[in-house]
């Protein structure tokens, strides 16, 4: 590749990323249009680079994979989008008067916020009564979207030394994530931690802040491929 090529190579391959670092900032798009645009941006750096770098007329070559990747990214990403926001549709219905909220994230996650009177007892780990019919749903969820892994964070209040607080909120993670398995979700798409009392969402010094930080963060993503 000669060097006015491959300057117009490098412009290609930095004017796709900064596309899609300007789409990830654009708060009046929508989960699906993010994704699919993020998708045509991706989609166009890694067409330029597969274009630029084979056979001879490396910047037309790379113009033209620009173009190909974008429409596949795009195609990729409205997909990818679309169906975490179909995910999203089935566990709001699912966990409708449980008091669970499901919010998408800005990188295209679900996250199940768990309402304080179901959430764990000071220095508990096991599920509650009334925290049983709220997993039970989402592990239905869970089966019919075979293709999502699920990430699960588990909290404490700052009740305790760290030398208890950080193994009770990994023990946290890991029983829900047992429980929901044991609802025959596959465990080999789970991943659990525990962040001790380090990242409350609320007051440490009443009982009602208390008991909305002993929690679980639950995320579902779609499987990377």
């Amino acid at each position: 590749m000669n060097q006015p090529t491959r300057k117009r190579f490098s412009k290609s391959i930095i004017g796709a990323i900064a596309v899609t670092v300007l789409i990830a900032g654009c708060a009046e798009m929508s989960p699906t249009q993010k994704g699919t645009a993020t998708g045509a941006g991706i989609g166009a750096g890694l067409g330029a680079i597969i274009g630029g770098t084979t056979g001879d007329g490396g910047g037309k070559r790379a113009a033209g994979g620009a173009v190909l990747g974008g429409a596949a990214g795009a195609l990729i990403g409205n997909i990818w989008s679309t169906r975490m926001e179909n995910q999203k549709r089935t566990m709001e219905q699912a966990t409708q008067g449980t008091g669970v909220q499901v919010t998408q994230t800005a990188d295209n996650r679900l996250k199940l916020e768990i309402p304080s009177d179901i959430s764990f007892d000071t220095g508990r780990s096991d599920i509650k009564s009334n925290f049983r019919p709220v997993l039970d749903r989402f592990s239905s969820t869970l089966n019919e979207n075979p293709a999502t892994t699920v990430t699960i964070i588990g909290h404490t209040d700052n009740t305790g030394s760290d030398a208890i607080n950080n193994p009770l909120s990994v023990d946290r993670a890991a029983n829900t994530r047992d429980y929901v398995s044991s609802r025959g979700v596959a465990s080999n798409r789970f991943s659990v931690s525990g962040r001790g009392s380090y990242e409350p969402i609320a007051s440490n010094n009443d009982n009602a802040g208390r008991a909305r930080n002993r929690r679980v963060e639950i995320y579902v993503a779609e499987a990377q491929r």
